[in-house]
Order: C-alpha cells, then sequence, then structure tokens
C-alpha cells in the first residue's frame, strides 16, 4: 500500500468513526460504542463461570523480543533469615516498560502520535516528559467490561500459526467468522489471534520488531463497520515488515489516531481458543483492569474471559 492510498483510507475510517459516534463524549473515542446495555448483555451471555487469562506471564530474562525485560527484586529482610522468631514481611518490588514487544498491555490513545497530533486533533504537545495529560489510560481507569469476540485465523487456514510477515485480511476476519458460527458486532471487543504466543513457545523468541504476522490496514474497514470498541491480538496487531512505506505501524495509527480504537498488543489466546473449542462458543464476557497510572499512555493488563 502506498502513503497516498494508506492516507486516503486514514481519511474515509475517520469520517466513519466521526459519523458513527453520535453523541458520546469523543476523548473517550471507539468505547462510546460499548453502552451500558451491550454491557449488561455481555454479562447475560455468561453460560459456564469459567475464567480464562489473557496475558502472558511477566519475564524477567532479556531475549531477542525483549531487550529490556521486567526486573523482580526481593526487598524484604525474611529470605535472609525464613525462620527467624517473631513477625516477618516477604516483599518485592517489579519495574516494567510498558509498550514493548512480550508483554500483554494496553495502549492508550495518547499513545500514537501521527502529523504532530494526538486522537482527536490534541496536541502532541501535552505529552511532556512528566506525563501525559489528554487521553491516558485513566480514561479507562473503570475498566473496560463487555462482549469478547475470538476470531481465529490459524485455525480458519488449517496451521498451527501465521508465519511472520503474513496478514489478516478483512476476508479473513469475514470467513472466521462464518467458521465459528459468531458475528462481531457494536461495543464489541475483538481479538485476532494469529498464533503468535504458540510459535514463540514452540520455535522460540525472535526479533519480532524485524518479522511479525499481524492485522492488514485495509482490514480496518471491518472494525469500521461493524463498530468495534477495542481491538486485540496476540502479537503487535501490526504486520512487520509494514505493509506501508513510510509508516511503521499503519494499524496502530489507523485504529487509534483515526478511530479512536484502544489496543492491546501481544495477548495470549492459547488457553481460550481451545476452551472456546470445546464448549462450541467464541464470544465471552471480557473484562481488562488497567492500572490507576494517570498520566500514563499505557498499562500493563490481566485480560479475563469468563465464558
Amino acid at each position: 500500500m502506498s502513503e497516498e492510498d494508506f492516507r486516503g483510507l486514514y481519511r474515509r475510517l475517520w469520517e466513519q468513526a466521526r459519523s458513527g459516534r453520535g453523541d458520546g463524549d469523543p476523548r473517550r473515542g471507539a468505547l462510546v460504542h460499548l453502552t451500558p446495555e451491550r454491557v449488561v448483555a455481555a454479562a447475560a451471555g455468561v453460560r459456564w463461570g469459567r475464567s480464562v487469562s489473557l496475558a502472558a506471564p511477566i519475564e524477567t530474562r532479556p531475549g531477542p523480543d525483549d531487550p529490556e525485560p521486567a526486573t523482580h527484586r526481593m526487598t524484604g529482610t525474611v529470605h535472609q533469615n525464613p525462620e527467624a522468631p517473631g513477625l516477618h514481611f516477604a516483599l518485592d518490588r517489579f519495574a516494567m516498560n510498558v509498550h514493548g514487544d512480550a508483554h500483554s498491555h494496553l495502549d492508550a490513545l495518547c499513545h500514537v502520535v501521527f502529523d504532530g497530533e494526538l486522537y482527536g486533533g490534541v496536541p502532541a504537545s501535552t505529552v511532556t516528559p512528566d506525563g501525559a495529560r489528554a487521553l491516558t489510560v485513566d480514561l479507562v481507569r473503570d475498566g473496560i467490561v463487555g462482549r469478547g469476540v475470538l476470531l481465529d485465523i490459524p485455525r480458519l487456514r488449517g496451521i498451527p500459526w501465521l508465519e511472520p510477515g503474513d496478514h489478516v485480511t478483512a476476508d479473513d476476519l469475514t470467513a472466521a467468522e462464518a467458521a465459528q458460527g459468531v458475528r462481531t458486532g457494536p461495543g464489541d471487543l475483538l481479538f485476532v489471534r494469529v498464533g503468535h504466543r504458540r510459535r514463540r513457545r514452540e520455535t522460540g523468541a525472535w526479533e519480532v520488531a524485524r518479522a511479525r504476522a499481524g492485522i492488514h490496514p485495509a482490514a480496518l474497514g471491518f472494525l469500521a463497520e461493524r463498530r468495534v470498541a477495542v481491538l486485540g491480538s496476540d502479537g503487535n496487531n501490526d504486520t512487520a515488515p509494514s505493509p506501508v512505506a513510510e509508516v511503521a505501524f499503519p494499524v496502530h495509527v489507523l485504529a487509534m489516531h483515526a478511530m479512536g480504537l484502544h489496543l492491546l498488543d501481544y495477548l495470549d489466546f492459547e488457553e481460550l481458543a481451545p476452551a472456546c473449542e470445546q464448549l462450541g462458543r467464541w464470544h465471552f464476557l471480557c473484562v481488562v483492569a488497567p492500572l490507576r497510572l494517570p498520566a500514563a499512555t499505557g498499562s500493563p493488563v490481566n485480560p479475563l474471559a469468563v465464558l
């Protein structure tokens, strides 16, 4: 896709998102489609009371896709003399990058700067060395709760995973719906499996910044038509290398900057997919609870699917 074609697609998606928002709070972006009535309907759809985590374990060892991993340090003294009499506390400390290519995280709408602006024309200058002042993860401090839909593209194609560089198209999404007997609708949290986590576990980590499977930019039209509220993947959502000249992360730009979609990157569907298969049901109640980080551009998350 040429840069000119990409910008044309950007304008169409921006106009479509703007016209479909109605009177909702523009700062919330596509979350305006996630109405209280749709949350209630999603909760009423729980059948088995089984919950499944959609987050990958946080890793503390460096790798080709995680050169600056999280750090975990014990800070209490109980480990020095664990059998000492009296009261003691085991204490520890975590530190991690929010955004990266290994850990499950949510991107706030202030994460993407394109042509000097954030989503909705907010000046990029609102992101300062001391933190962001607009469109931060604080917008979803009460969580994102709604109907989740998993579309399993490797299952559709009869393969264990998509190879790095491969794209998920709009036709793939439509065909996966038909094969799984589910339809994505307004306010849904759409999760697209490319098999990234399975490939990583079976073949080892690799430098995903250079090569990874993802969603083709043109497929964002599918999300706009269905008025999806959130997009998540077990990869980065974007393919590498980028299919768009001069734009490294076109799906991030289109989804977040043009459409106002919060993104969930590097989730883990390897427990959810077989559970959905077993139950014959590919939609579920989904609960996403970011940390209370008022000035942050994102947050680590442990989304839960309740079936």
